[in-house]
């Protein structure tokens, strides 16, 4: 794919969904769960992460802001993982792109390959990031489409873990 082709792209993706009714799933909803293979192979499952606060980020490897916020996420899981936290990245690219990717920039949490399905019935995930914040409960306090500072997470997280 040319640069031409790829800006072009990433103007789409920007532009065509990034509206509020981008995200099928309402504030308050239960999150729905589901089974992924992370990039070791291991099946990981939303449910594994029952009673903790969980940021679940829809990303790829190419999009800008994904890359930005990425080193937020590591910064956050260091800082709240023993407090009843939970980060989990949702690779909207291959398995490999996403190996190659996270052993790059020092991931320190889980990745997972999306396999189509969980996008779906998240979103459709149309725009990325598309970034959920679930509570305790595993309902969604918050949903975010594109970047977002690291403030707007960390105060999230505190107000969930309370």
């Amino acid at each position: 794919m040319n640069k031409v082709t790829m800006l072009a792209a990433i103007v789409l993706l920007f532009t065509f969904c990034a509206t509020p009714q981008a995200c099928a799933l309402e504030i308050g909803e239960k999150a729905p769960d589901f089974s992924l293979e992370d990039i070791n192979g291991k099946m990981v499952k939303l449910s594994d992460f029952s009673g903790k606060v969980v940021i679940l980020d829809f990303f790829a490897t190419w999009c800008p802001p994904c890359r930005q916020e990425i080193p937020d996420f590591i910064e956050l899981e260091k800082a709240y993982a023993d407090k009843g936290f939970a980060m989990m990245g949702v690779a909207v690219v291959s398995k490999k792109e996403a190996q190659n990717y996270a052993a790059e920039v020092g991931i320190n949490y889980p990745v997972l390959v999306d396999d189509g399905k969980v996008s779906a019935v998240y979103g459709p995930i149309r725009s990325i990031p598309t970034t959920f914040v679930l509570d305790r409960q595993g309902r969604i306090a918050r949903f975010y489409i594109g970047y977002r500072a690291k403030s707007v997470f960390e105060n999230d997280i505190k107000e969930l873990l309370i």
